[in-house]
């Protein structure tokens, strides 16, 4: 008979930390074959407005639709996630690393950080 282990008894395990699986190759072999489904179609359809003299409109408009498709809005954040423009985050928060105009200026006039 099989045994299950109580809490706070010496046979229990500890928690284990759940990994995030990783897609299958079969997956990823999928997304591969699309994605190179999707940009041979974008070559074909460039050499056909090349051949009716729109290869350029083709060219920037499909520039277009990559930065727009490359972009998300502001409900797909995550949770806690800040907006790297901080006039986005809550109380226009600053993100770690961000130059601001009062360190451009003490850096320029070689004065000391204020916490030193």
């Amino acid at each position: 008979m099989l045994e299950v282990a109580q809490p706070g008894s010496s046979t229990s395990q500890p928690p284990r930390n759940e990994a995030i699986p990783l897609p299958s190759p079969q997956d990823q072999s999928f997304l591969i074959n699309i994605t190179f489904l999707k940009v041979l179609l974008w070559l074909v359809l460039l050499g056909l407005f090349v051949e009716l003299e729109f290869g350029l409109a083709y060219f920037v408009l499909s520039l277009f639709y990559w930065m727009y498709v490359g972009t998300r809005g502001p409900e797909e954040r995550k949770e806690g996630e800040k907006s790297a423009y901080s006039v986005f985050n809550p109380g226009c928060e600053a993100i770690q690393g961000t130059l601001t105009a009062e360190q451009l200026e003490r850096e320029l006039q070689f004065r000391p950080l204020e916490g030193r």
